[in-house]
């Protein structure tokens, strides 16, 4: 499981451009107006081999810079609370700010590893000026200029140092299925609908991955924990309605399950904070079923399921094979219906294709529509295997796998659900030298 890094720091320092350096995609916006930052705001990566998540709390403020001066308090208490480690950036050109020290004031009673980092220092003039950042009493400084990187290696050194091995935790070897959504999508409700009147839970596990609750579930046959980011103990300091806070629950509960239960409210529809928790569970090649919930109280003359559906299916593209079951916790509609299809999901990313039935299913679609020739070159592909990783990853050897393109590989990716049926399932495509 991964730990989880926060960035954290008043509008405008550059966390936003430090984020997507570390991230290589301009996933925030970047802008010079005070609180542009919105979502978006997590993300993978690694250095040195050692992954983590990157989570910029910033993107959570919402309003001017009054409601910021309590808003930044509540997401360092929040980084404080579920980070393993803490980047405070503070920027150079303006100096110590007091919103500065509030924060630094905070953080010297953590006993978590803090950074301090001095951002936009790209001159000696500046390396001399951020001196002046020893007055926060934090110790050491890392000085960077994150618009180019420069010193962001040493910081990054020096953050996977500091971060704790993970013990992996003996977990049983039942499926995971995390029910993640934002709140007041209907999560809690959804899993007392499945689990309440009936007495098939067997154990009740709190707290076994830390910070979610596990139900070990059972019924038709199917026996899975079932992982609620809902039921979870909020800490009395935390508004009900931070979506940080959620998000942070997400990442930790979608890092660790087999599938991704996405529950979302019909009348809501698929706003960005749930398209966010969609990549996210894309980005960690889980399962993914979308739980459409609340569909009894949308006007059906307007909004057909298929209208629903369709566009949905355009904001997920171009990873559309994703089933969704339109449902209502309330009404108790066809939520055993979604449990059937998030272990369906299940069985998609466990299967193993024999190699023998991949190459005598594949190899004639491959030769009657090869890849496109690239400079004169003809690529011939001779040969297909699928890799023993927990998700579904084929390899496909050939004489010149850097002239075989995105669209090709889509091609293929394709082919594989067709002729497999990989429903719901992020499948990674490689193309190896033969």
């Amino acid at each position: 499981m991964s730990n989880i890094v926060a960035v954290v720091g008043r509008p405008n320092v550059g966390k936003s451009t430090f984020f997507n350096r570390l991230i290589k995609r301009r996933e925030a916006i970047v802008d010079a107006v005070s609180g542009v930052t919105r979502d978006r705001h997590y993300g993978k990566t690694d250095w040195n081999g050692k992954e983590f998540s990157l989570i910029d709390t910033g993107g959570y403020v919402v309003g001017s810079d009054d409601v910021f001066e309590a808003e930044i308090d509540k997401q360092v208490e929040l980084a404080i609370d579920e980070a393993d480690a803490i980047i405070f950036m503070v920027d150079v050109e303006s100096g110590v700010t007091g919103m500065d020290e509030d924060v630094a004031q905070l953080l010297r009673k953590v006993k978590k590893p803090v950074f301090l980092v001095v951002n936009k220092v790209d001159n000696n003039k500046r390396l001399e000026d951020a001196v002046e950042f020893y007055s926060l009493g934090l110790g050491e400084y890392f000085a960077i200029a994150s618009i180019n990187g420069s010193g962001t290696g040493d910081l990054l050194d020096a953050v996977v140092e500091a971060l704790p091995e993970k013990e992996e935790v003996e977990e049983d070897e039942l499926p995971r299925f995390a029910v993640v959504g934002r709140p007041n999508a209907g999560k809690s409700s959804f899993i007392n609908a499945l689990i309440g009147e009936e007495r098939y839970i067997v154990t009740d596990i709190a707290g076994t991955t830390r910070d979610s609750i596990d139900t070990k579930y059972n019924r038709f046959g199917f026996e899975f924990n079932l992982v609620d980011t809902a039921g979870i103990r909020r800490k009395s300091k935390v508004k009900e309605d931070l979506e940080f806070y959620s998000v942070m629950r997400s990442v930790r509960a979608i890092e660790h399950c087999d599938v991704c239960m996405l529950v979302l409210d019909a009348t809501r529809g698929f706003d960005g904070q749930v398209q966010n928790i969609f990549w996210l569970a894309e980005r960690n090649r889980k399962g993914i079923v979308i739980l459409v919930n609340k569909w009894d109280l949308v006007e059906k003359e307007t909004k057909t399921a298929k209208e629903f559906e369709k566009h949905i299916r355009q904001e997920i593209a171009p990873f559309t094979d994703v089933p969704i079951v339109f449902i209502s916790v309330l009404n108790k509609q066809r939520i055993f219906k979604a449990i059937e299809t998030a272990v369906e999901v299940y069985n998609n990313r466990t299967k193993r294709i024999k190699t023998s039935v991949l190459n005598e299913t594949l190899l004639p679609i491959i030769e009657h529509q090869p890849p496109p020739a690239y400079k004169g070159k003809f690529v011939k592909i001779k040969y297909i295997m699928q890799l023993p990783t927990p998700q579904p990853q084929f390899a496909f050897f050939c004489n010149l796998p850097q002239y075989v393109k995105e669209p090709y590989k889509r091609f293929l990716e394709n082919k594989l659900r067709d002729q497999f049926d990989f429903t719901g399932v992020p499948v990674s495509v490689y193309m190896r030298k033969k």
